[in-house]
């Protein structure tokens, strides 16, 4: 099975060893890891893991993460992935260079990565999890049909878990 995702306007590819300058550029953007890491600063052995953490999840269970890349450019848009979400399964997570925020790729990318994920890799449902404060990522989780269903704590006020079934 083929670990490429494309979309009209986006390619999707897994992330491996040589993306380790450009997710770490990305992931340390201040209003990328506001959100993603709890506005944690990730550090370059941070970055291995993650790379390392998703080659072995592409082996053995077919997700991971993957680099979204414009698909008439070949420009970084972002990221996009799938997730373990404590023990309640799969979550979808995606972050935009800044950039390219207003254009619906986060919508587009995320479409896809739920799309396989219910396809594909045949989960019976998909979740996400979502800052209060992060408007912008509710607003892609309901374009998803993705339905609300818990609140919980999380380290920067409450957070709202989403749903996507099969």
């Amino acid at each position: 099975m083929s670990h490429v995702l494309a979309t009209q306007r986006l390619v999707l590819v897994p992330v491996a060893a040589g993306d380790h300058a450009a997710l770490l550029a990305h992931w340390t953007e201040p209003q990328v890891r506001r959100f993603l890491f709890d506005g944690m600063i990730l550090s370059a052995a941070d970055v291995n893991r993650a790379i390392e953490g998703s080659a072995g999840s592409f082996e053995e269970a077919g997700y991971g993460l993957w680099l979204i890349r414009e698909r008439d450019s070949g420009e970084l848009a972002g990221t996009a992935g799938l997730r373990p979400l404590e023990d309640l399964g799969l979550e979808v997570i995606y972050s935009l260079v800044p950039g390219m925020w207003g254009k619906g790729y986060a919508t587009e990318a995320a479409r896809a990565v739920v799309d396989y994920a219910l396809g594909p890799v045949g989960l019976p449902e998909v979740l996400t999890e979502i800052d209060t404060g992060n408007r912008a990522s509710a607003a892609v989780a309901e374009r998803l049909g993705m339905t609300p269903f818990a609140v919980v704590d999380g380290l920067l006020g409450p957070m709202t878990r989403y749903r996507k079934a099969r």
